[in-house]
């Protein structure tokens, strides 16, 4: 690891680091100064006496452990057979599932709203949850195939001589390994699954399956454009997933970096 040891270099790396920093903190800053405005702690209280908070945490909590369980379901399988199995043309798969990252979910809302439609999905949480899943696993797959590819070979031949099969190896050697890659998925499917927009205000028509997402909206007419109610609602949106990354903050860095070196 490098390490700078002139304090004129620590400070100097200080000024810049805390300067890339605030950018992204002035948003939050003001956003609480926002709902602490007027009525104080008054504004969270209101806010949550509405009585539809629960029912809208429910609905994203529902969102999103389907999408992350489908999204790391699929990544697993998806990246063992990249990195480790022998499979004909998968090179070719590989970047024809890549090609993916580059379509823009908004050019899907048509065919997605016609498909669903004639499935009766429309208005279900399986309308956001099986796109949300399908436009994350591009990125996620290519993530993690580093990772296992840096798994030594050695394992899985250990594994074959003493007579395990392929799903035994993938039950005992790549998934307990995996485990720092693991929360990496798990956190950046819950923050894109728990922050996105465009799909819930589209496939979910009614406050019974609306996500925490459309809470600012809903308590714009709520509180007749009371911004510093719908700025506490906008803070208690985001509590579920600061705590989920606080909690798993070091394994997320680990995944991030590993597979990096051999």
């Amino acid at each position: 690891m490098f390490e700078t040891r002139r304090l004129s270099s620590k400070i100097l790396l200080q000024l810049i680091v805390t300067l890339m920093v605030i950018p992204f903190l002035f948003p939050l800053i003001a956003m609480v100064q926002e709902s602490l405005a007027g009525q104080g702690w008054a504004n969270y209280r209101a806010v949550w006496h509405t009585g539809v908070l629960p029912d809208f945490f429910r609905n994203s909590a529902i969102i999103a452990v389907g999408t992350i369980v489908i999204v790391y379901g699929l990544t697993m399988t998806a990246s063992f057979g990249f990195a480790k199995l022998r499979i004909w043309g998968k090179e070719i798969f590989f970047w024809m599932m890549l090609a993916a990252l580059t379509l823009p979910e908004v050019v899907l809302l048509t065919p997605l709203f016609a498909t669903f439609t004639r499935l009766g999905l429309f208005n279900t949480y399986a309308a956001v949850i099986l796109p949300l899943a399908a436009l994350q696993i591009p990125f996620t797959v290519l993530l993690t195939r580093n990772f296992v590819a840096s798994i030594p070979d050695g394992l899985f031949d250990a594994a074959r001589v003493d007579g395990a099969g392929v799903t035994k190896a993938f039950w005992y050697i790549i998934l307990p390994l995996t485990r720092p890659i693991a929360a990496a998925i798990v956190i950046l499917t819950l923050i894109n699954t728990w922050n996105d927009y465009l799909l819930p205000l589209i496939f979910l028509q009614t406050p019974a399956t609306q996500t925490v997402t459309l809470l600012p909206q809903f308590f714009v007419s709520e509180f007749s454009d009371d911004q510093t109610k719908v700025a506490a609602s906008a803070v208690i949106s985001a509590i579920p997933e600061v705590l989920a990354y606080l909690s798993l903050q070091r394994l997320f860095e680990r995944g991030l970096t590993a597979g990096a070196l051999k």
